[in-house]
């Protein structure tokens, strides 16, 4: 009897995808993560279209979907990050290569059985699961494994099985045409709600185990393999304790084998910041044993934050640096040159303000260890080139190495190329209609087009002119925030700033 026959009353396609996970994930795991993914799916449009409680975010694909904010508070934290990692490894299965074991296979049905449980007592209308109902992962069907579908194979069946999908964005864009029995379904479930709301949730949602899977996961992605027997619980002394011993969660090394960052990694239910003392301490243990003092990374799987304590202050990331990301980030520790010795180029700027605006923003970065400036000018003072020359400054000085640059209006991003020239061949210009494009180390785009123009993080980001409200949305859609930032607002008595 399958695990997810819970769902067979009401959720006759969420079970139906959940019960072929459950056959492949010993014959076939990249299947198995695929219909867990599938399963998620259905789960999820359903709740869109029967919670009138939940908001149809910007679109209406499975990421959009789980990260609105009307979802996450639905679903609260625990839930929500188990569709993170079932909606990362079915993403992995269609479009990665690589080959899916096991192990990932097993968590993306045991993750998918705690988010259907919480769907089946939150919207159940006939009987709910009892709380006690657990996942066992040695019931499973052990099938033999087969020669399991590629990545292209599974891409054609998703593309399929989409196209028989409702579209949530057209079935929404206009509640008044809802129909009597979606209104009557609605109420239901709203009532059905109300009701599981009353009682407390006591099931057993392993959170501890979903968050140390998903820092694995989220290390992994990042091009950390974890195979060797030192990346995990590294033995330190040193520590302020009885023992002098300390165990490291996770180090990330370097190919001489000194320690680039540790990760320390916290229960779920605890902020990550609780662990920034601990981490701090294991830093010391490791620059004194190795000579080389590594960033710290601290997590509780939900929430992650960077510390380079000899330059700034923690800041929340949205993942792991790569090797490389993190040797240039210890490189630049020797290699980076004072801003206030170097040049500003003439040949960009020539007005005393523009210079003295630039100092001050430097000065704000190397003395103050400000990550972040505010720059306002007034129509025609030549915000453009002084941002320019800013860049020039920090790119001269090793400070940045790429650049993105983002304006709220495509007509701004191309009339910046005259000054962009001055960058040499660094500059490139991106927007959703270009073809062909070479990623370069400073890139300009526009706000409206919601994309990145390589998947690279970016060390420091320019955003102007743009208009009260816009820019912090974009830097959330960047896969770690960047190291330094500069804003250009539009100035209130200007509607168009064109600098």
């Amino acid at each position: 009897m399958s695990q997810f026959a819970f769902l067979q009353g009401e959720w006759a396609a969420v079970f139906e995808s959940a019960a072929r996970a459950e056959t492949a994930v010993h014959a076939d795991p990249r299947t198995a993560c695929f219909y867990a993914r599938r399963a998620l799916e259905l789960a999820v449009g359903w709740a869109y279209k029967h919670d009138a409680s939940l908001k149809l975010p910007y679109q209406d694909n499975l990421s959009a979907l789980i990260h609105d904010p009307s979802f996450r508070e639905a679903a609260g934290e625990a839930v929500f990050s188990k569709t993170r990692v079932i909606n990362t490894l079915g993403n992995r299965a269609v479009h990665g290569h690589r080959a899916i074991p096991l192990d990932d296979a097993m968590v993306a049905l045991r993750e998918l059985f705690h988010v259907t449980y919480w769907l089946a007592r939150t919207y159940g209308r006939a009987a709910r699961p009892p709380p006690g109902l657990a996942f066992d992962a040695s019931a499973l069907p052990k099938a033999a494994p087969v020669r399991g579908q590629t990545a292209e194979q599974l891409q054609q069946l998703e593309a399929g099985l989409r196209e028989r999908d409702d579209k949530l964005a057209a079935l929404l864009a206009d509640k008044s045409t809802l129909d009597e029995e979606l209104k009557r379904l609605r109420a239901e479930v709203a009532a059905a709600k109300q009701a599981a709301a009353a009682q407390p949730d006591t099931h057993d949602y392993s959170e501890a185990e979903t968050c140390d899977y998903f820092i694995d996961l989220l290390l992994k992605e990042s091009g950390w393999p974890l195979d060797q027997p030192r990346d995990r619980e590294f033995e330190v002394s040193g520590m302020p304790n009885n023992q002098g011993k300390g165990f490291v969660d996770y180090v990330l090394w370097g190919d001489d084998g000194k320690p680039l960052a540790l990760v320390e990694a916290k229960r779920t239910r605890r902020d990550a910041r609780v662990g920034q003392q601990q981490a701090k301490l294991y830093a010391d243990c490791l620059e004194r044993q190795f000579g080389q003092r590594p960033l710290i990374f601290y997590s509780n799987g939900y929430e992650h934050w960077l510390w380079d304590d000899r330059r700034y202050p923690p800041r929340a990331v949205q993942g792991f640096y790569k090797k490389a990301e993190l040797e240039l980030a210890i490189r630049r520790r020797s290699t980076r040159k004072p801003l206030a010795a170097g040049a500003i180029s003439p040949a960009i700027v020539e007005r005393y303000y523009q210079t003295r605006g630039i100092r001050r923003i430097a000065e704000a970065f190397e003395r103050d260890h400000d990550r972040k400036a505010l720059v306002v000018m007034a129509t025609g003072a030549g915000k453009t080139r002084t941002v320019i020359a800013l860049c020039d400054l920090l790119m001269r000085c090793n400070w940045v190495k790429r650049v993105l640059f983002l304006a709220d209006r495509v007509a701004l991003v191309q009339g910046e190329a005259a000054a962009h020239r001055h960058l040499g061949g660094h500059a490139r210009h991106w927007n959703r209609h270009s073809r062909g494009r070479e990623p370069g180390l400073l890139q300009a785009g526009a706000l409206e087009d919601q994309v990145l123009a390589d998947a690279r993080p970016w060390h420091a980001a320019v955003f102007g002119p743009v208009r009260a409200g816009q820019g912090q949305g974009v830097l959330r859609r960047l896969r770690l925030l960047p190291e330094l930032g500069v804003l250009q607002p539009e100035h209130p008595r200007h509607r168009r700033c064109a600098g």
